[in-house]
């Protein structure tokens, strides 16, 4: 309500309007996928006190220079993390993450401070608990987890070296992430090793991806009123937006943000209305048809608000 009514500290507004988002219709998402991740970009490549700086400044002008440098740098971050991202699609090509229960990846060239994001996009992408390493400035891994919620993943690692003593340097962490040091000789035991672990702790149940919805959508809901009440509240962990679901015809497609991400044109099945919708990370053109889970958003463009779905996750629509 502060961030909404301008009275944030000059950081938090300067970072805001260096990615063009309006403060006075701050959410929960510019928080989270705004604000935080040009924090955090600082302290993933170079150094956090960037960070800190900006959010302490005590006027616009000094605080608007330090979010112009921290956006720079977020830039760079997703640059990085794409690249990465492309070079670890392509080795688990030549393996089927679905004939195992985790993921654990090293690549000499991975950039230590975006291991983590590398591995929550693995483990969105494949269901499974995920580790991403790479090397660092002493020779020794660093790595990064995300897991699924059927996993602990700081207790499983905890298993681990329990049944592994002196595998694993240092770990810590939580149910949902955790981060680790390995020697560059124990890769491959390590991986072993964290595999027989989550393999005795988690079903085939748990690694089928589900995604709970709210249904459809009724066609007098689908505006900009619904997609303006949704973005007044205050959503989160555990109290997430509501994901409606439908069937759509795929109209127009095409490649957005260097190719990293797919902006639409559908109808629903049986409707006579086109409606734009963005699909992030998913640079693959789409079937014809798809039933897709999505949340509605207003979009704002140069001073026009219009009505936009995210897709939050699709198939290929079961409909003749």
């Amino acid at each position: 309500a502060r961030i909404r009514a301008g009275k944030a500290r000059p950081g938090i507004l300067a970072l805001m309007r260096a990615a063009g988002r309006e403060p006075s219709r701050a959410s929960p998402y510019d928080l989270g996928f705004v604000v935080g991740p040009r924090l955090n970009a600082a302290g993933r490549l170079e150094d956090m006190s960037q960070g800190i700086a900006c959010l302490l400044a005590d006027d616009f002008e000094t605080a608007a220079n330090l979010a112009t440098g921290l956006d720079t740098l977020n830039r760079e971050r997703r640059e990085i993390e794409a690249d990465m991202q492309a070079s670890a699609l392509a080795s688990l090509e030549k393996t089927d993450p679905g004939n195992g229960c985790s993921i654990v990846m090293f690549d000499p060239e991975w950039h230590p401070g975006v291991v983590g994001l590398l591995a929550s996009r693995l483990k969105d992408r494949y269901h499974r608990p995920t580790i991403c390493l790479a090397a660092g400035p002493d020779g020794t891994l660093k790595g990064s987890g995300r897991s699924i919620p059927a996993l602990h993943l700081r207790d499983a690692l905890d298993l681990v070296d329990r049944r592994n003593p002196g595998l694993i340097p240092k770990f810590g962490g939580h149910a949902a992430a955790a981060g680790l040091s390995l020697k560059a000789d124990d890769v491959e035991r390590f991986r072993a090793a964290f595999e027989a672990t989550v393999a005795g702790l988690v079903t085939p149940a748990d690694l089928a991806r589900t995604v709970d919805t709210d249904g459809p959508l009724h066609d007098r809901h689908l505006n900009l009123d619904t997609a303006d009440l949704l973005a007044g509240q205050v959503w989160g962990q555990g109290f997430p937006p509501p994901l409606f679901e439908d069937d759509f015809e795929v109209r127009e497609q095409r490649t957005v943000g260097d190719g990293r991400h797919r902006k639409l044109t559908l109808r629903r099945v049986g409707g006579r209305d086109d409606i734009a919708a963005m699909r992030f990370n998913e640079p693959e053109p789409l079937p014809e048809r798809i039933r897709a889970a999505y949340r509605v958003e207003a979009n704002e463009f140069r001073g026009n608000r219009s009505l936009q779905l995210m897709l939050e996750h699709w198939q290929v629509a079961s409909i003749p």
